[in-house]
């Protein structure tokens, strides 16, 4: 099993940069690394070096890009000028993958819909602009993983749901991403989790979670910990065994800890403690 690192980890520890994220991940050993769209942006507009400077990076590098995190509310558009901006968005992500060499593209869902929208309604658009999204990502050979979001106002916000979107879409080029903060967060199903298709589980985020109520409006991102932390309440044991008994087959687990007291530390700290982590985990479970 190999590692992965978010830039959730560390985007905002002072002076964060991307470069400086890829060089301190190969040093720490991290096979992979999931650029965070806002790190990118931020340093591309300061001109501290160009897409094609980092691309270069990586072709002359051990370590690669394995996401690109992420196209958020790309579903329950309403007008078509709102679709057709996905459509673009989506376009320009494409082009700077091709320049990364990285093949998987993460897409959030919608949140805090201005319509009382069903699940079912839910469901439909957003298989209907998924189908969209992926003829045009195949047509690169770039995959696109949902990723849901474990938020009461999130339009998909439950593994079931994803993985219900991710079906019935059936396309090798759509998969799901299992957060586990996001899992619990809204009391995802484990027998729906146990019942589901590996294959179909494109990235999976490590973490750990304080124990908060699931659905309290306090119960956020920065509830996250590093797994194994005290406080920690995640059944790591169980999220492994189910991956390997349902065929998880990607050979990569990501580490994804957003929390601010973590942010105080250094980048170099940040990334290497996340590379601590994700090796014991892997060690321990895997």
């Amino acid at each position: 099993m190999k590692i992965g690192f978010s830039e959730s980890c560390d985007w905002f520890c002072k002076d964060h940069s991307v470069m400086r994220d890829l060089e301190y991940c190969e040093a720490c050993g991290f096979d992979f690394i999931d650029l965070q769209a806002e790190c990118l942006e931020r340093d591309l507009a300061s001109g501290r070096y160009s897409l094609d400077e980092i691309g270069s990076w990586f072709r002359d590098h051990r370590l690669k890009m394995l996401s690109y995190s992420a196209l958020p509310a790309f579903n329950m558009k309403q007008t078509q000028a709102e679709k057709n901006r996905v459509m673009a968005e989506l376009e320009e992500i494409i082009r700077r993958c091709n320049i990364l060499d990285c093949k998987t593209i993460s897409v959030v869902p919608s949140v805090d819909l201005p319509v009382p929208a069903a699940v079912s309604e839910i469901r439909a658009d957003t298989v209907a602009a998924l189908r969209e999204m992926a003829e045009l990502s195949a047509s690169h050979g770039i995959r696109l993983t949902l990723e849901f979001h474990g938020s009461p106002s999130m339009s998909v916000n439950q593994f079931t749901y994803a993985y219900d979107i991710v079906q019935q879409v059936d396309s090798p080029f759509v998969g799901v991403t299992l957060d586990q903060y996001h899992f619990r967060a809204m009391s995802s199903q484990w027998e729906d989790f146990e019942r589901a298709d590996g294959s179909k589980i494109f990235i999976w985020h490590l973490t750990g979670m304080e124990d908060m109520p699931c659905g309290a409006p306090y119960n956020t991102d920065e509830k996250r910990l590093w797994p194994g932390e005290p406080g920690d309440c995640l059944e790591h044991k169980r999220y492994a065994e189910t991956l390997k008994r349902i065929g998880f087959s990607e050979d990569v687990c990501t580490i994804k800890v957003i929390r601010p007291a973590y942010y105080e530390l250094d980048q170099w700290e940040n990334v290497r403690k996340a590379a601590e982590v994700a090796r014991a985990h892997v060690a321990k479970y895997w």
